[in-house]
């Protein structure tokens, strides 16, 4: 049986698109993974999965003295990947990105173990930059992300086989007291946004003839009190919430639209601001937008007034962005990736 090696973390994005491949590989071959004590571990561990543990650090764009320590922390975390490859012979490794895997990589390319990794957004984070020319394929979830690399593949996005299989009566057990309307579904991702969340809030009187289920984010639940509204910090069943949803307000990170556009759900896009990351939401949602799947309020121009008129607009016209949404060629990366993974292996052999 072959054995493959998983990488990938640092937020939630970077791991869960891995946790799709892995179960349809998990009967076909050894998995393992290697991460950094961050929030991939436990994922990892709470879906059974032998985890290898290395030193982690950020590549930092900004001017820091902790810069200085990372050429440091990589020649560690270099060697401890190295040690872990040796003892585990993996035919190939398969990484997700995020600063964690660069090491691992680095490591797999010096004991010429392939490597495939995938890039969600459309332009590339700084770890899949440094790791492209040292991969046999780089995946993306954009077409035009792909065009740019001379082992570029477009793939689409993996995603879970759950998601499709939420259930609706479940979700619309959250209201004390539920009636038959449309459901607005509020994403602001494992942290919440405290810009979205509280404007949510100001205008949930406005929004009377919606069902709102708001995932406000670890730490921020408010006990707002309306019949037709729910809060909830997050949720292990969120392919229940979409199942119910008929409109989706999220932030803009790449997995978050693309499971959107699977289920052609009409929707909001807020991305994070420049302020707060390299841009690549801005990005990802500008596109989305000019593909008509999506509406878009940049966080600068987020106010209850926009929020409450754009939601207005958008359900009027939601089957306009339904049929773009439904034409899309986009499609669900994980089988493609898999065989990718399997054709490599084979050749390492």
């Amino acid at each position: 049986m072959k054995k493959i090696v998983f990488t990938g973390g640092g937020t939630a994005g970077h791991v869960i698109p891995n946790l799709a491949i892995i179960d349809e590989l998990k009967n076909k071959a050894q998995i393992f993974y290697i991460g950094s004590n961050g929030i991939e571990k436990n994922i990892i561990k709470d879906n059974n999965i032998k985890f290898y543990e290395i030193t982690s650090t950020k590549l930092r764009r900004t001017i820091s003295l902790k810069n200085f320590l990372i050429p440091f922390k990589l020649l560690k975390a270099f060697k401890q990947s190295k040690k872990i490859l040796k003892e585990l012979k993996p035919d190939v490794v398969f990484s997700k990105g995020g600063y964690v895997a660069l090491p691992v990589v680095l490591a797999a390319k010096k004991l010429k173990i392939p490597v495939i990794c995938h890039e969600s957004d459309y332009t590339m984070g700084l770890a899949n930059k440094l790791c492209k020319n040292k991969c046999t394929y780089v995946c993306t979830s954009f077409e035009n992300t792909s065009k740019s690399l001379k082992n570029g593949v477009f793939t689409g996005s993996p995603l879970r086989k759950e998601l499709f299989l939420g259930k609706k009566e479940n979700a619309k057990k959250l209201f004390k007291n539920y009636q038959e309307k449309p459901t607005i579904l509020i994403v602001g991702g494992s942290l919440g946004s405290k810009i979205i969340n509280e404007n949510i809030i100001k205008i949930l009187p406005k929004l009377s003839n919606f069902n709102i289920i708001h995932l406000v984010g670890k730490n921020n639940l408010t006990n707002t009190k309306f019949d037709n509204y729910v809060e909830l910090e997050f949720s292990n069943n969120i392919a229940d919430l979409f199942s119910l949803s008929d409109l989706v307000i999220s932030r803009a990170g790449s997995n978050a639209i693309f499971e959107i556009l699977a289920l052609n759900k009409p929707n909001i896009l807020i991305p994070l601001s420049k302020k707060a990351s390299r841009g690549d939401q801005i990005i990802n949602a500008n596109y989305f937008k000019e593909k008509g799947y999506s509406k878009v309020i940049l966080e600068e121009d987020l106010n209850e007034t926009t929020l409450l008129k754009t939601i207005e607009n958008l359900w009027k016209n939601k089957e306009k962005y339904i049929e773009k949404m439904k034409k899309s060629p986009t499609k669900n990366a994980t089988n493609q990736i898999c065989d990718l993974i399997m054709k490599t292996t084979t050749k390492a052999k």
